[in-house]
């Protein structure tokens, strides 16, 4: 007989994360394939980070800082906030899920956009609580219908700022607003995973506008995108002192790496990589998206390193079609846009590889 499994955790849909390389190679035997499905970070690692963790790897053998106290001190340098603001984890997915466990218990609610980032459901539903729901418009989140969608029980608001998968922006003017009108009992959770991409000067920045409200804001960060460290999973919050004392209460003691916590310090000293980073994806962003219109496809706007096109027919016949040209993308049927497929910036050369391959299969389909 097996153990009781509670209708909250059967009811969660697993996160699906973009085909890897290996599994394209194994599958279709494309051996120098490229993945533009996972908005990775299109020139590898920050150098100075990679450096940092040749040095670090002779102590494997001892348990990393529970207190990430290096890395939480040089943020807390960086950002103007003391230290006791800030929770460290295994990649912002980690504080999501601490958050969920800490503030949410069954029959609570927590506000959503949809479509957006999976985890925040995932984290909703593990706990027992209810997810609500409220559609984007034009592919931007509804601030106002979300603040309607607040009830008694509702403990949380999950914003991402820019959107994934849509790629729009919160205005400052909106998130103000939403400030204004949101009970102070309602934690305000805005993930900026994709913020260093912004160029649009209206894009509401939460760890600015938290310096001029009592609100509970907890912002979140990431070391994944911009600075290239997705595969050591290490990401941060800025919240206030109370709610970090709560996160450390559940946070398990050593949920952040000792590479991962060397090679982020490193990283926030790599500025000229950061840089760079930025300079290759907007400029993969403009040259993709003038190619793609040419091709009388429509591209939407973003402010982050990905953007939706609307391919005009099935997204998942598209995104087979581009595999077997050894390109991975990223179909949006799960999440409401059956015609659209999502691409990230890459380097120069996989940007021209994904524009051939993708109108080889525009042709081919018409």
């Amino acid at each position: 007989m097996k153990p009781p499994v509670s209708e909250a955790i059967l009811s969660i849909t697993p996160y699906k994360p973009g085909k890897p390389l290996e599994e394209l190679a194994r599958e279709y035997g494309v051996t120098d394939a490229v993945k533009l499905a996972s908005n990775e970070n299109p020139l590898g690692p920050s150098p100075k980070a990679v450096e940092a963790v040749r040095k670090a790897l002779d102590n494997l053998h001892r348990y990393p800082d529970g207190a990430c106290h290096d890395l939480t001190a040089k943020l807390a340098e960086k950002l103007g906030v003391s230290r006791q603001e800030i929770v460290v984890g295994n990649g912002s997915d980690d504080i999501i899920a601490m958050l969920t466990r800490a503030f949410l218990q069954p029959g609570d609610e927590a506000v959503i956009a949809d479509p957006t980032f999976l985890m925040y459901e995932i984290g909703i539903r593990t706990s027992g609580a209810r997810v609500v729901k409220v559609p984007v418009e034009n592919l931007g989140i509804r601030t106002d219908a979300m603040l309607e969608a607040v009830g008694n029980r509702c403990r949380i608001i999950f914003l991402c700022n820019p959107n994934n998968p849509t790629g729009a922006v919160v205005t400052d003017a909106e998130f103000r607003r939403l400030l204004d009108g949101l009970p102070p009992d309602v934690l305000l959770v805005v993930d900026e995973a994709y913020m260093e991409f912004v160029r649009d000067p209206q894009c509401a920045n939460s760890l600015e506008l938290r310096r001029i409200t009592d609100r509970a804001i907890v912002t979140l960060r990431t070391f994944s995108k911009a600075y290239g460290l997705a595969g050591l999973r290490v990401g941060y919050g800025v919240m206030p002192a109370w709610v970090a004392d709560v996160l450390h209460r559940v946070r398990q003691p050593f949920n952040v790496n000792a590479l991962a916590q060397v090679a982020a310090v490193a990283a926030l000293d790599d500025t000229e990589f950061l840089e760079k980073s930025i300079r290759c994806v907007h400029e993969g962003i403009d040259r993709m998206q003038a190619e793609i219109s040419a091709m009388g496809l429509v591209c939407h706007p973003t402010q982050s390193n990905f953007f939706l096109i609307n391919v005009g027919r099935s997204a998942d016949d598209v995104f087979e079609a581009m595999l077997r040209q050894g390109v991975i993308v990223r179909s949006m049927r799960a999440y409401g846009y059956p015609t659209h497929i999502r691409v990230n910036a890459g380097t120069p050369a996989e940007n021209e590889r994904f524009l051939s391959a993708l109108k080889r299969v525009i042709q081919e389909g018409s």
